[in-house]
């Protein structure tokens, strides 16, 4: 059998992916005081993150994590575009959606064989 060079860095880029998802959910719940009280590098960073997952998470097959990423990712634009914290609204539907990335990311990840650890929350 002839070795796909393209299948096996996609496979290292899903590995990589699944292993460090749950840790980038957790930084992003442990920035949730910061996100209201306007520290910007916090709402930088933390739409950064998120950014992140939805760029990659339907390429290496976890098309759930990365509509979930999306949603959240539309929650953060406005006040990442306008350099400011959220309101305490915006806040509210956070949590929701940042909820709503962990249930797919720990099911995603269950389904891929264990790869990473499960999300806790």
């Amino acid at each position: 059998m002839v070795s796909d060079p393209y299948s096996e860095r996609l496979a290292k880029v899903r590995q990589r992916f699944a292993q460090t998802l749950t840790h980038k959910i957790e930084d992003t719940y442990a920035a949730l005081p910061s996100l209201s009280s306007g520290v910007l590098d916090s709402v930088d960073e933390t739409y950064r993150r998120i950014h992140a997952i939805c760029g990659l998470a339907a390429t290496v097959g976890f098309p759930s994590t990365g509509a979930a990423a999306s949603a959240l990712e539309g929650l953060l634009l406005t006040p990442y575009r306008a350099r400011r914290g959220l309101t305490d609204d915006e806040m509210a539907r956070l949590r929701e959606a940042l909820s709503a990335l962990s249930v797919a990311a720990r099911l995603e990840l269950a389904s891929a064989g264990g790869a990473g650890r499960a999300c806790k929350r």
